[in-house]
């Protein structure tokens, strides 16, 4: 999941509701609408041991255009500048003395959730992913699969996360010749055998396949015979927990598993 961090000060700001927004000078996370941001609070920038993920915020909208050109409508909400040559000057501080009123400044505009617990920025690692061992009872587990051509190059992408949205798991892999739903149904299974590895006891799924979460459901029938197989073995996978839930979403709130969907993809491309 892409990252955002702030100084302590800016960090309490957003987590308060107070800062909605930040400013990016050269976005090499190409940060675009719709994208899950974890925010990390620097609370002792020089000692990375004191960082925590406060939460995530959602990308809700992204403006940009030269520093020049931006107006107190532009950062109102944001920082306190009198003049834009007052804004140049700090990014200037930021980013070296080549930015110039001509570079593109991108303003990021953002809702925020914070999460009950912080989590350790250390212990959760750069991708914000917790360490092997330590999945809890109750996870959500957010599903994708992926053909090129349908049937053509596939494969699954899963991310486990807990109930307050912090990601502790995630994995793809690629299936070869297989039909989409054949590799959403790859993808539900990888992820929850996951689950039952680490003794999980509750999980939610979440996929944006409508046809696979409403046959786990039972509300539409199993017709394809080459579905059969998997299928039947989900369902015995799934007696193993004490519950197993199936919610179909949006495909824009499935984007962690559809990236890694995607790098499986990428990677046999390349």
């Amino acid at each position: 999941m892409k990252q955002l961090k702030f100084d302590h000060t800016l960090a309490k700001l957003i987590k308060d509701g107070k800062k909605t927004s930040t400013f990016r000078v050269n976005d090499d996370k190409d940060i675009r609408v719709g994208d899950s941001l974890q925010i990390i609070d620097k609370v002792k920038p020089d000692e990375p041991a004191s960082w925590k993920i406060i939460g995530e915020a959602s990308v809700l909208e992204v403006v940009v255009k030269p520093i020049g050109e931006l107006t107190k409508e532009d950062y109102e909400g944001h920082e306190t500048y009198e003049k834009p040559t007052d804004i140049l000057a700090v990014f200037r501080g930021y980013y070296g003395p080549h930015v110039s009123a001509m570079t593109p400044l991108k303003k990021v505009t953002f809702s925020f959730s914070a999460h009950a617990k912080a989590v350790s920025f250390l212990q959760a690692g750069e991708a914000g992913v917790v360490p092997s061992g330590q999945l809890p009872s109750h996870v959500k587990l957010y599903g994708d699969g992926g053909s090129r051509g349908n049937p053509g190059p596939s494969a699954l992408g899963y991310v486990i996360c807990d109930t307050t949205g912090n990601v502790l798991r995630e994995g793809s892999k690629y299936l070869g010749i297989t039909t989409n739903n054949q590799a959403e149904y790859h993808a539900l299974k990888m992820g929850l055998e996951t689950c039952r590895s680490e003794n999980v006891r509750e999980v939610d799924v979440f996929m944006d396949s409508l046809l696979v979460v409403n046959q786990m459901k039972g509300i539409f029938k199993v017709k394809n015979r080459d579905l059969w197989p998997i299928y039947e073995a989900i369902k015995g996978i799934a007696s193993n927990f004490k519950r197993v839930s199936f919610t179909h979403v949006p495909r824009e709130l499935n984007k962690l598993a559809d990236a890694e969907v995607n790098k499986a993809l990428d990677a046999i491309k390349a």
